[in-house]
């Protein structure tokens, strides 16, 4: 069957979707030369490709209805189906029945062409939803509603949530009428949908292209930095790239290719470039009349990009990269990720990391759904339910009122992004937000408004605060880019206000958490300057030729006048990804000046909390003190920890304050470094209200980022620990359980520790020397390859007495330990530096009286207890238990303990992995008060434990604790 006759075949039908549905979707996939729909079987886990699939679908009070789904295709779609009629034939035949009152007429769900009709699809839609959310495991990428006979509307979720479906490609074009089927790219749409439609997801092409954009304008700036500024060279470039895309949308009086033949034109003189360009960039900051260098009437774009007109002198060469980046496709440009790697390219320092992953644009939509999309959309469907209603009571003009009414609420709707970056977030939040906003234009025009809408979602409703000045410019730009695309995209060729681009200063560029009056230098008693280590630049040691800092590369210390919280502006919704620093490097990132000002100005948060942590309590604050109804944000996965969740559990304990939304555990890439991270998300409401958590389907590698992240929710109360059930953390330390658990000490210095072949290199150790060589055990020892090292401990030897009892060790600890701990920024680490940074005297004076105790890693996928001799020294990768008891090794080992530590310790790193803490997890656990009998029975078990791992090391030399119970699982 050709196009041409499926189409004249099936535009004859209406008014009988049961009858002709499956027949006319089997006729469509011969037109597509696809294959049938499979019979359907009894085990519905085995329709994975079938007309009237069942699912359950919950009622929301916990019972549920058996839904059918009209096609489904695993992994690619449902599909709804409705039929409606023409409305023009329809008139007719109800006025021909009316004449001979026995005509039955079929009318189907609505005339088409009418509100009714765009309501019954909408209702269509929403069943969809229902259904795509009601399938068990990962929810397909697009739903498809069908009016037999006349049309397909496409709604995609490439983030596969189940909550983002939005028109696809956009609100103009979602809808593909039957005529459209003679397009044979409208032909392999829909094939592709049906065979493979996550590749149809248009942020896979626009990543490529940005990838390799960022890498051209790397390559340029890079050329160009010897000769200017970095910040002249960005600002140029900055200017040279947003003139290429509006030439590539035919933005402001732009044709295609205007801006690159200008280019070309240079290639016999490149002098002529820098007047040319200024020439042209002075018209498009004034708008004037016909610019003499492109022939053309240019519109006035202004907005502060073009206010410096500055152009920098090129060579032949530099004009080339010009030229093949102007030849790229910009109008495929992501701005979810053109930020971040525009930022890598531009900055000298941040330039090795072009090539490092960078966030995938599913990421962030992951957070900005719950945070500002479903709420809005929650809302959206409850006018246009109201709409509907009203239109069916015939008050057609109160129902455009009230569609109204929410668009101009939409419109008004601020999002603040308190550490933006380069924008990601806010462009993310902007363009989801457009879409919604199409969808409700799209509900005025079949309700019949022909008012013109004045309002429009843009830039100025997207605020951001970012420290970093490039940055800040960059999130403008994404921002002005992706809101040019949704218009061309959306409404074609209609014209564009002048200025196109204004100057809305809605990115501030300062510190988001804390403000002060002024800095001062600090000095000294002496009145010299107080410096410290830069924390980065190192160099090759005179003796080993290792890396160490280098003690000239100081930086001044700083005191702030007058610190105190810094102010947010008021917005609806606040969301973003401020820098992940942990407690411990805080001072060595950001100076010690700064993080005593931010911990004094800020009484709410711990001293021992994360760098992050400032924005999530001030968010908390902002909450119940403005007009913000939610916030959401992505923190270091270790939020669940405790020196982080006491923030989270005062924030939400008075019931001011719940989360709605949790994924504890997730893959990120860090922003600074570029590195796979593990993080959390988390968004909180107002009020009291149960939340929802997502969580790793068991079974998942944790290691894997992917942009699909296979998922199971759970819902209920959620707690400080991201977790639903019952409150674990507020058990309390148990009297006998205290001063028995310790974190191992901290030698703070690698030249502290000998692996076997440094102790071969070392000259012949003299007398008494090696009484301060103790067997030294990180946590990767514990559960891996033990490395037989070995760590010189001098506790409580002064300097000079660790001189003399061993000069050999000693000069190692000068040569290799004094050069870093003389540019720490803790007093008592310069002053004692042969000393470890944290003894743990406590720790020693428990085992003192002991042959044995016992050790566990403190991250670790198994928390393997094992007996170790009183005189082996543990980092603090390990927890030290001063029991030797083997009736406490078997309680320790027992599954009860297991399970009480995996859920109390809580998980940290990029593996994932389980977290034993001496105090939340040892502490409050209840030893049991058992009998003599049952101390020997689980005493002998604990002994055939032992022997058991010894047996089987001893068997197999090259078998690690960890190897040894991964066969458990």
């Amino acid at each position: 069957m050709t196009p041409a006759e499926f189409i004249e075949r099936w535009s004859k039908s209406g008014g009988a979707e049961m009858a002709n549905s499956q027949l006319f979707l089997g006729e469509l996939c011969d037109l597509l030369s696809l294959d049938h729909p499979d019979p359907t079987q009894p085990d519905e886990a085995l329709n994975v490709y079938t007309f009237e699939k069942h699912v359950d679908v919950s009622n929301g009070d916990g019972t549920f209805t058996t839904g059918r789904l009209d096609l489904y295709r695993r992994g690619c779609f449902v599909l709804e189906s409705k039929q409606g009629t023409e409305k023009r034939e329809a008139e007719q035949d109800e006025l021909l029945a009316t004449k001979s009152k026995k005509k039955k007429v079929r009318q189907g769900h609505a005339k088409r062409g009418t509100s009714q009709w765009t309501l019954v699809m909408q209702r269509a839609r929403k069943q969809a939803e229902r259904y795509a959310q009601a399938i068990p495991g990962e929810w397909p990428p697009f739903l498809i509603v069908v009016d037999v006979g006349f049309c397909f509307q496409l709604f995609a979720d490439f983030s596969q949530s189940g909550k983002n479906y939005q028109p696809f490609p956009d609100p103009a074009s979602f809808q593909i009428r039957l005529q459209d089927l003679e397009r044979e790219d409208v032909r392999e749409r829909l094939r592709t949908i049906w065979l493979e439609p996550t590749s149809l997801d248009p942020s896979r092409l626009s990543a490529k292209v940005t990838r390799e954009l960022a890498e051209r304008l790397a390559k340029l700036a890079k050329s160009m930095e010897g000769k200017h500024d970095p910040a002249t060279v960005a600002s140029f470039l900055m200017r040279c790239l947003f003139t290429m895309f509006v030439e590539d949308m035919e933005i402001g009086g732009f044709k295609s290719g205007d801006f690159t033949q200008l280019l070309k034109d240079c290639r016999d003189n490149v002098a002529n470039f820098v007047p040319m360009m200024q020439g042209l960039w002075e018209d498009m900051n004034t708008g004037k009349g016909l610019s003499g260098w492109i022939r053309r009437k240019v519109m006035q774009f202004n907005g502060g990009l073009f206010e410096d007109v500055t152009a920098l002198p090129v060579s032949l060469d530099q004009l080339e990269l010009l030229i093949e980046s102007a030849e790229a496709k910009w109008n495929d440009v992501e701005p979810a990720i053109f930020g971040t790697l525009l930022e890598r390219a531009l900055d000298p320092v941040e330039r090795h990391k072009l090539g490092a992953h960078y966030t995938p644009r599913a990421y962030v939509e992951r957070l900005v759904m719950p945070t500002i999309i479903e709420p809005l959309r929650e809302e959206w469907d409850t006018v246009y339910a109201t709409a509907t209603a009203l239109v069916e009571a015939d008050k057609k003009s109160d129902a455009i009122e009230a569609v109204r009414n929410f668009h101009q609420k939409l419109c008004d709707t601020t999002v603040l992004d308190p550490a933006c970056g380069s924008g990601n977030f806010l462009y993310v939040s902007l363009e989801l937000m457009k879409r919604l906003e199409g969808e409700v234009l799209n509900a005025l025009k079949d309700l019949g408004d022909r008012q013109q809408v004045l309002i429009t979602i843009d830039p100025h409703q997207f605020l951001g605060i970012e420290v970093n000045p490039r940055a800040a410019a960059i999130t403008d730009l994404v921002l002005w880019i992706g809101y040019l695309q949704w218009h061309i995209r959306t409404r074609g060729k209609e014209p564009i206000k002048e200025p196109i681009i204004r100057k809305f200063h809605n990115v501030e560029c300062r510190d988001a958490v804390l403000a002060w009056d002024a800095i001062e230098d600090v000095f000294d008693d002496a009145g010299q300057p107080v410096t410290r280590w830069d924390g980065r630049t190192t160099k090759p040691h005179p003796v080993t030729g290792e890396e160490v800092p280098d003690e000239t590369a100081r930086v001044q210390e700083k005191r702030y006048i007058n610190p105190r919280k810094a102010e947010w502006p008021q917005a609806d919704y606040i969301v973003g990804n401020p820098p992940f620093i942990g407690n411990k490097r805080m001072r060595l990132n950001l100076g010690n000046g700064y993080v005593t000002a931010l911990r004094d100005s800020h009484a709410n948060v711990p001293g021992s909390a994360d760098f992050v942590m400032y924005w999530w309590a001030n968010a908390a604050a902002t909450l119940v003190e403005s007009r913000t109804v939610r916030f959401g944000f992505i923190t270091t996965n270790s939020i669940t920890q405790s020196w982080n969740r006491a923030i989270v559990a005062d924030a939400i304990q008075d019931g001011a304050r719940s989360i709605s939304f949790a994924i504890p555990d997730h893959p990120w890439v860090d922003a600074e470094s570029g590195a796979a991270v593990r993080v959390a998300m988390t968004v909180v409401v107002r009020g009291s209200c149960p939340g929802r958590i997502f969580v790793l389907e068991p079974g998942t590698d944790p290691k894997k980022s992917t942009s699909k992240i296979p998922t199971f929710c759970m819902t209920g109360t959620v707690l400080a620990d991201l977790r639903v059930g019952l409150d674990i953390n507020s058990a309390n330390s148990l009297k006998s359980n205290v001063g028995i658990a310790f974190m191992g000490m901290i030698p703070l210095g690698q030249g502290f520790v000998l692996l076997p072949e440094d102790l071969q290199e070392l000259k012949q150790l003299e007398t008494g020397e090696s009484n301060v060589l103790k067997p030294f055990f990180i946590a990767r020892d514990l559960s891996q390859k033990c490395r037989d090292a070995r760590v010189i401990d001098f506790t409580d030897m002064t300097e000079q007495e660790a001189r003399t009892t061993a000069p050999t060790l000693f000069q190692r600890l000068v040569t290799h330990v004094k050069p870093q701990r003389d540019q720490d920024s803790v007093a008592a680490h310069r002053r004692n530096w042969w000393l470890f940074a944290r003894t743990r005297p406590e720790l020693r004076a428990s085992i003192s009286g002991l042959n044995r105790y016992v050790l566990v890693p403190r991250t670790s996928r198994h928390f393997t207890f094992q007996f170790f001799d009183r005189c082996v020294i543990p980092d603090s990768s390990v927890v030290a238990l001063a029991l030797d008891d083997t009736f406490h090794l078997g309680v320790l080992s027992s599954r009860i303990h297991n399970c009480w530590s995996t859920t109390v310790g809580g998980r940290l790193g990029v593996g994932n992995d389980t977290r034993y803490q001496h105090l939340a997890t040892f502490d409050p656990f209840p030893f049991p008060d058992a009998d003599e009998a049952t101390r020997i029975r689980i005493r002998e078990l604990g002994d055939q434990l032992e022997t058991h791992r010894k047996r089987r090391r001893d068997l197999h030399p090259g078998l690690t604790m960890t190897g040894m119970y991964n066969v458990l699982e």
